[in-house]
């Protein structure tokens, strides 16, 4: 096991208190049980709470737009296999303006993991409600509450045959380690959404309503995460009962696979057939 320390970013601007810290120190302690060292690790993230994430931590890094962390880490991975590739994205940024983009990698299924902070609200730009409000849920912006259901993004996931979707809650880190674990270590698309308070703009979904509701589904009889209906049902629980845990698992080919120039390794540590001026010279 490698030290925590060496995982070590900035400091943090997020607000005491917030779900962020403790994903945050299970994400390391994940790291450093698997042993992936920093050089080894991307993070992509995009705007919001969230976004910040990898500044926090050492290792590569791509911050870039709203809503775009799924294109940027698909084009890293399938460009450098041999990096461990995580975005990183809150519920208003990948289920909302990214949503388009969460669809078309589930379709395609490539190697990396999808970690999506769910506080229910949008947390960097004070407070509007996001895709996952609960209805009735007011804000600012929605003095008179959420008019309709929040979106079942892990329902989506497994209905699109998602290879690994799972669920973690920030105030269960033990268990929400071993769910980075199992999601860093698949072989396919991952999509863990973690549960996570935000103490400054959701006074609903707290810490405490958690604790009330969340369960780990693997202890549950019957528990069956190969079976599609079964976690289908599961994904879309919500209200008195939440499952945490995995949800849906299902072996599949890679986008990686679908592509023959990556069966030699990393494209950048494959040697050329001609020499970089003779490439450049047939744009003269």
């Amino acid at each position: 096991m490698l030290p925590l320390e060496l995982y070590n970013g900035i400091e943090s601007a997020w607000c005491p208190g917030c779900g962020n810290f403790p994903m945050l120190k299970a994400f390391k302690q994940a790291l450093a049980e698997l042993e992936v060292r920093p050089e080894e690790l991307l993070l992509v993230s995009g705007i919001g709470q969230s976004g910040k994430f990898p500044h926090y931590l050492k290792c590569h890094t791509f911050n870039g737009l709203h809503g775009r962390t799924l294109p940027v880490a698909t084009g890293a991975r399938l460009a450098n296999p041999a990096l461990k590739v995580v975005a990183v994205a809150g519920d208003g940024d990948c289920y909302g303006e990214g949503g388009n983009h969460l669809l078309a990698t589930l379709r395609r299924n490539p190697d990396l993991t999808l970690v999506v902070h769910n506080n229910q609200v949008y947390g960097l730009t004070k407070g509007q409600a996001s895709p996952t409000s609960d209805q009735g849920f007011k804000t600012v912006l929605q003095p008179a509450g959420v008019p309709y259901p929040p979106l079942h993004a892990l329902a989506l996931a497994v209905a699109q045959d998602g290879s690994w979707v799972g669920r973690g809650f920030a105030g269960d880190g033990e268990h929400l380690t071993g769910l980075y674990k199992q999601a860093l270590t698949h072989q396919g698309f991952s999509l863990l959404e973690v549960l996570q308070p935000c103490v400054s703009f959701n006074k609903v979904n707290t810490y405490e309503w958690y604790r009330q509701r969340v369960y780990r589904v693997e202890a549950e009889p019957g528990y069956d995460p190969e079976n599609e209906l079964w976690a289908y049902q599961k994904a879309k629980e919500w209200g008195e009962r939440i499952p945490i845990g995995v949800i849906y698992r299902k072996t599949r080919p890679t986008l990686e696979e679908a592509h023959p120039a990556l069966r030699a390794g990393p494209l950048a540590s494959q040697i050329t057939t001609r020499p970089i001026n003779q490439l450049l010279a047939d744009f003269f």
